[in-house]
């Protein structure tokens, strides 16, 4: 990270997950989700002051949906994977064991947590130079407005398909599984009776765009 911290243990509290202490009650740590709160409000504001100075030609909403694409759970992971920092969150055994999204957010959260904690270790400047070295030098917001990825993959989905086949895509729930509580929903996206993908979640929403995750892929857009 090349930060030389003058209080480490606020790099520790950074990395330690709650699900940690409830296994290990008498460790003596804090959790990191005071940090990690701090820390979300740190990144806004030097994303947004970047933008601001970046695209003084864009409107707020333009500026809005590029914040998003900086600071979303997919581009922080990819941060804490350049830094190596999953090898060093303190976790459950439970939570250890989780892949995919679950791990993502843990990796998105901690990295939060770290500005934090170099937020309250070095300042301002300290955290500003932290994002830009880190974040900004690794997810290009120029590569990210050329390749629309900014938008949703929904959005993205329906603007091609609206392009290339003049037809608007269309959502189906094909299967519900699970309890009320715990529902999974399968829902699949068509361009006209043509069933493109499947795509599973926790809520119809969720479904939808990972639907049209799949459907980009497949169609190579």
């Amino acid at each position: 990270m090349n930060i030389k911290f003058n209080d480490i243990s606020l790099l520790k509290k950074a990395c330690t997950h709650r699900s940690y202490l409830n296994e290990n009650k008498g460790a003596g740590l804090e959790h990191n989700e005071r940090l990690e709160f701090l820390g979300d409000a740190v990144l806004e504001l030097v994303i947004t002051s970047f933008l601001f100075r970046k695209f003084p030609d864009r409107n707020e909403g333009d500026m809005t949906s590029y914040r998003s694409a900086l600071v979303n759970t997919h581009s922080l992971s990819k941060v804490a994977l350049h830094i190596g920092v999953g090898e060093y969150i303190l976790l459950s055994r439970g939570e250890s064991k989780d892949t995919g999204r679950a791990r993502s957010i843990i990796h998105a959260d901690t990295i939060e947590a770290i500005i934090g904690a170099v937020y309250i270790d070095k300042g301002y400047d300290g955290a500003a130079n932290f994002i830009s070295e880190q974040l900004l030098e690794i997810i290009d917001i120029d590569e990210i407005i050329k390749n629309k990825s900014w938008l949703d993959a929904k959005s993205r989905f329906q603007e091609k398909a609206q392009e290339l086949t003049g037809l608007t895509p269309s959502y189906k729930t094909m299967k519900e599984t699970g309890p009320d509580h715990n529902k999974l929903f399968t829902l699949g996206v068509f361009i006209g009776d043509v069933q493109v993908a499947l795509g599973s979640g926790l809520s119809k929403q969720e479904a939808e765009q990972k639907a049209a995750e799949k459907a980009l892929e497949v169609k190579g857009w």
